[in-house]
């Protein structure tokens, strides 16, 4: 028995189990079905936990309490995402096989709410990647066609939500990794403000930049799992104090006189031209529902990859020295000291994605480029944030394209670096300067979505959402299925 997730959203589902027309056990059972039925196409998935999944939903059965809008629903992770006693490997070869001792926060607040996880999405090694082809495991492909990448990192839990196989999902995103895949795949996908939600239990690639959010089919499906997963968390010293709002009480369908920026820097040189046109006229959408629209400029846009990447990289080669084979993880054979135990295990168990931000990072820190590379990066970052500050004075959420192409074929663009990391200019911005950050589908270029990015204040998600949500049910683009739907 599969479960067609095409026709339901977190709501009907609830209100089915609160009306007993369907159990958790039920809804588990589905979705490993689901998966079992489709993941040959998708290969969304690294591993699934059908034995303590199905006990839990018996569990929650049993005492008949579903008064949380996401008790007995099951949900797909990213392989990041610490689970205790089940293998969480960040789709690398260093960790293959390893089984957390606990459990990540953000994963923790999801099960307090009964939700159930199913699995372990695939993604790019360590979170290192576009187009989740730098996975040790697999390549998964886009849900609507798959000969095309599903995008990266968090790509297994995009192509997941996009393909039916869950309701809903969680990625980490540190320049685009929820966003752009959200955008491949014409799903929602929210980075939340840096610090609304917990870190604490995520793999660490870039600790300034790293953040935690869920993909779903609709806005409002979105707002209710970051309302679960956001708050304050004393284990993460980056976590905000900030009160969590209810974020599905600004989804009205209204946005008379929301003020948005529409950035000229996000349709110049290098976006698609077709992917523009379809962008701007989901903006005429909004303004024609009372939105006033006015260009403006971001003029330190063009600086933020090189500085990301220079960041990213340098955060990422901290980080990753815990893995050394000592510990946890994968340890190389015939080693003659404990220098060799580490050259060898590092060499044999990352990928190549992984050794180059490696060793763009370890240099970036070194005595002699420190302040030719970190530093400059450093100073370029505050030029960005005060951008965002200045257009956020007079304006409540900026809109503009999530990516500056459809999803390009597997294979296509994976031996050209620059060219992948280019593909996340539009995305990274909003990382540098820990704003919330949400893609939505706008609309399609040759039957593949094409995702509009809502960027908006500090904390303010609320707004984000309001924005998403009206232009989402004008357009009811979030109806249109993939071919692969018909397998349900």
């Amino acid at each position: 028995m599969t479960m067609n997730y095409f026709d339901h959203d977190l709501t009907s589902l609830h209100q089915q189990l609160v009306n007993k027309e369907t159990t958790a056990t039920e809804l588990v059972q589905a979705t490993l079905d689901n998966i079992k039925a489709t993941d040959d196409q998708l290969n969304a998935f690294i591993t699934t936990n059908p034995e303590s999944a199905l006990e839990a939903a018996k569990a929650l059965d049993k005492a008949g309490q579903f008064d949380n809008a996401l008790a007995g629903i099951p949900l797909g992770l990213k392989d990041n995402m610490a689970t205790k006693g089940i293998q969480t490997s960040a789709a690398s070869r260093i960790l293959k096989d390893f089984k957390p001792v606990y459990t990540a926060t953000a994963v923790d607040k999801l099960n307090a709410a009964g939700a159930i996880s199913v699995g372990k999405a695939n993604m790019d090694e360590f979170a290192m990647g576009g187009s989740t082809e730098t996975s040790y495991y697999k390549t998964t492909t886009n849900a609507w066609d798959h000969t095309k990448v599903p995008g990266g990192s968090s790509g297994g839990s995009a192509a997941a939500v996009a393909g039916g196989q869950v309701p809903f999902a969680l990625g980490s995103d540190t320049g685009g990794s929820i966003r752009q895949p959200a955008a491949f795949n014409g799903i929602v996908g929210m980075k939340p403000t840096y610090g609304r939600v917990s870190r604490w239990g995520l793999f660490a690639m870039a600790s300034s930049l790293d953040q935690i959010g869920p993909f779903t089919r609709t806005v409002k499906d979105n707002a209710l799992v970051l309302n679960t997963i956001s708050g304050h968390d004393q284990r993460d010293s980056t976590s905000a104090t900030r009160e969590v709002p209810d974020f599905t009480s600004k989804l009205t369908g209204d946005v008379k006189g929301l003020r948005i920026a529409v950035p000229k820097e996000y349709f110049g040189e290098g976006i698609d031209e077709r992917v523009s046109v379809t962008v701007r006229a989901a903006i005429a959408q909004l303004e024609a529902l009372g939105a006033t629209v006015d260009e403006v400029s971001l003029p330190h846009t063009k600086y933020g990859v090189a500085a990301y990447y220079i960041i990213m990289s340098s955060e990422a080669s901290s980080n990753l020295q815990r893995y050394d084979g000592v510990k946890y993880g994968f340890r190389a054979d015939d080693v003659k000291n404990l220098e060799d135990l580490y050259v060898k295990t590092r060499s044999e168990g990352f990928g190549d994605e992984v050794k180059r931000r490696i060793m763009l990072g370890t240099f970036s820190l070194s005595a002699g480029a420190y302040d030719a590379f970190f530093k400059k990066a450093a100073k370029i970052r505050t030029l960005i944030i005060e951008d965002f500050n200045k257009v956020f004075e007079d304006y409540d959420v900026i809109v503009g394209p999530t990516a500056p192409t459809v999803a390009y074929g597997i294979g296509e663009e994976i031996d050209d670096p620059t060219a992948m990391y280019l593909a996340d200019v539009l995305t990274i911005p909003v990382n540098l300067a820990g704003l919330p950050g949400m893609s939505v589908n706008a609309g399609f270029v040759d039957n593949l979505p094409v995702g509009l990015q809502i960027i908006g204040k500090p904390f303010d998600e609320s707004t984000v959402y309001q924005t998403g949500y009206a232009f989402e049910q004008a357009s009811r683009l979030f109806e249109k299925k993939p071919d692969i739907a018909k397998e349900y």
